[in-house]
């Protein structure tokens, strides 16, 4: 049996695009200001951040992969490219002798000290200062939907 397809409408055709468009043109832009700022990819840059939110700098490999939601082979295979710049260190886990913990080492924590204010006014520039608290506030509830439902559906 055919499924008939609920084709968009002009003006959701329209949001669509829109978002697909930033999520496309957003993300190199960050990237050529991290590279440009601190020689670091924006995925080095996710995998410092986590790192460095998390207590003592480090975090179990498996949770490291949840929280950035990568695969474990991609990131496994960054942390091998990171490891060998010296930007992170990969510990062996004292309550699980089978598990890693990564930790940011200090040229990790320096390199996104000097990265992080550059990416900060970008995302300000960018982002944060053109919206009315109004509009950050209602782009804040949509982004939030829109997470819990990729959250509950799981395809």
């Amino acid at each position: 049996m055919k499924v008939k397809t609920r084709w968009l409408a002009p003006s959701e055709q329209r949001a669509w695009r829109a978002f697909v468009d930033v999520h496309q043109k957003l993300p190199s832009r960050l990237a050529r200001r991290l590279q440009a700022t601190g020689n670091l990819s924006m995925a080095d840059y996710i995998v410092l951040v986590a790192l460095a939110d998390a207590p003592h700098g480090r975090q179990h490999f498996l949770e490291l992969a949840q929280s950035v939601d990568w695969e474990r082979s991609r990131m496994s295979h960054h942390l091998s490219r990171m490891n060998k710049r010296g930007l992170v260190a990969r510990e062996d886990c004292p309550k699980d002798g089978r598990g890693v913990h990564v930790a940011v080492t200090p040229a990790g924590r320096a390199a996104i000290e000097e990265a992080a204010p550059g990416h900060v006014a970008t995302v300000r520039r960018l982002v944060i200062d053109p919206l009315s608290p109004e509009e950050l506030d209602m782009l804040t509830r949509l982004c939030e939907g829109i997470l819990d439902r990729l959250e509950a559906d799981l395809l």
